[in-house]
Formats: C-alpha cells, sequence, structure tokens
C-alpha cells in the first residue's frame, strides 16, 4: 500500500472518476485496447495529410507557466478498490511540481511531494518522515523510464513516449490512429477525427523480454487558457501487478502566480 501511495504521490496528481456513461463513451471512441485491431487499415501514404494530423498533435501541446490543480484520485489494484484521494498538484515549468495528498474520507493531509529536475522530497505526515531521493526514484516507484520533462508532459495532458518524426497514421470511420517507436515504448495515439484531441495512448514496452504495458484514456475536454484540456483521466499499467487509476481534475488554473514552499519541520525522521 506505501508503494500504491508513493506511486500517486509521483504519478497520480494528476495525475485518471466518472460514471459508466463517460467509461463507455471512452472505450467506444478508442475501440478495443488489442492495438492489432485498432491498426487494420492501410498506413496513410497522403504526406499532406499526415504532416496536417501531426501540426494539429504539435498545436494542442500545452505550454505554461505555472498550474495550479485539485484533483479526485481512484485507485484499484489486485487489493480492490482502495480510499479515495485528492490532490492538489501546483507546477512552475522546468522547475517543480508540488503535490499534496489527502485522505478523502478523513480529510487529513497524509503526504506532500516536491519534484525537480535534480531531486524528489517525501513528507510522511503521518509517521513524521521525510525522504530524499534523486529523481530515478520516479522510475523506481513506477517502473516507467521518467524524467522531469516527461512527468511535466504527462501531467498536463501531452503524448508522452511519442515520436513525431516516425509516425505512421492511419484513418479509421470515426477516429485516427498514430503510431510511433521510441527506445522504451511503442505509442499507439488515438486522436478524435474532428478536433484531433487525444482520447487514447497505449504504451507497449519496446523490450520484447517485458510485459509492460500502459493504457491512458483522456476524457472531458475543457477550452482552457486557450488549450484543449482533458479533464479527466484512466491510467491502466500492467506488468506483474495491475493498477487502475482514474483522475477527475476539479480545479484547474494556468500561469497564475502561486508558490511550492517546501518546509521540513525539525522534529520529522530522516528516512
Amino acid at each position: 500500500m506505501k508503494k500504491i501511495i508513493n506511486l500517486v504521490c509521483l504519478v497520480a496528481l494528476v495525475v485518471l472518476a466518472s460514471n459508466c456513461k463517460t467509461a463507455k463513451k471512452i472505450n467506444t471512441a478508442i475501440a478495443p485496447r488489442d492495438s492489432s485491431q485498432a491498426i487494420r487499415p492501410q498506413v496513410s501514404n497522403d504526406s499532406l495529410l499526415n504532416q496536417q494530423v501531426i501540426d494539429q498533435i504539435q498545436n494542442h501541446h500545452i505550454d505554461f507557466n505555472t498550474l495550479n490543480a485539485k484533483i479526485k484520485v481512484e485507485i484499484e489494484n489486485a487489493n480492490g478498490k482502495q480510499p479515495d484521494i485528492t490532490a492538489v498538484v501546483r507546477m512552475i515549468k522546468d522547475s517543480a511540481i508540488w503535490i499534496s495528498l489527502t485522505a478523502t474520507f478523513l480529510n487529513i493531509e497524509v503526504y506532500r511531494v516536491l519534484v525537480t529536475p535534480e531531486k524528489v522530497i517525501l513528507l510522511n505526515k503521518q509517521n513524521k518522515e521525510v525522504q530524499y531521493r534523486t529523481l530515478d526514484y520516479l522510475q523506481e516507484v513506477t517502473d516507467i523510464p521518467f524524467d522531469f520533462e516527461t512527468l511535466q508532459d504527462f501531467m498536463l495532458g501531452n503524448p508522452v513516449f511519442f515520436n513525431e518524426k516516425d509516425a505512421q497514421l492511419r484513418i479509421h470511420d470515426n477516429y485516427i490512429a498514430v503510431s510511433s517507436i521510441t527506445d522504451n515504448f511503442k505509442n499507439l495515439l488515438t486522436l478524435s477525427s474532428d478536433k484531433y484531441l487525444m482520447l487514447h495512448s497505449k504504451l507497449d514496452d519496446a523490450d520484447m523480454t517485458r510485459n509492460r504495458t500502459a493504457d491512458i484514456s483522456y476524457d472531458n475536454y475543457e477550452f482552457i487558457n486557450n488549450n484543449w484540456f482533458a479533464r479527466y483521466r484512466q491510467i491502466f499499467v500492467s506488468e506483474k501487478n495491475k493498477l487502475d487509476i482514474r483522475m477527475e481534475f476539479k480545479q484547474v488554473e494556468f500561469n497564475k502566480q502561486l508558490s511550492v514552499q517546501f518546509n521540513i519541520p525539525k522534529n520529522y525522521t530522516r528516512k
């Protein structure tokens, strides 16, 4: 359970709830999770259309100075549904990600986290402990090769582990599939056919000896600060264990002045 909470601290913050109607709509739009079924149409050789889609992906890339968000987080793992968490996230571009996690049913802050490009600091407020870690800790607790920029993009709802230079395009009746390969993952993006908004990202490990997969769904888009922002995210990660995270952004503010001050009480034990 402790490792799950750490994972939520670093990745969910968002970091993926919604009702059955929403879930059904997402599943219909993205087709089955089996990527072999999602890519049956022939690869598009229309260079003009291909570039148009890539341009739209780039246009929808969210840039920002600061982000302040409040997120409802639901977690389900092999042990069943876990207690709901409320996450408050403050981000300063390329500088800091500040996170406060509260146990919703108790309304008690249990964790506070600071992530910078060099380090991770975790405050366990229940046990009065502090941990100092390098950025490699992100990969340790998530088993995903996160660096600061990737985590930042992930929390904004930008594509991650996606290489635009080798992307291949497939046109379906009601959505567009764009696939690419990086050193770490094969990524199949599903875009809406009207606004080219990202509905789904299916990540499969590029290393054939591993069985690591991640499915990320996006929904409830709202036009905020001249960007389309997905207020709903769902992440399903599977390798040795399965983890399902559902997130709903209750409040979102861009480019407001905010503080990421991180005070560590003197009576906290270093662990």
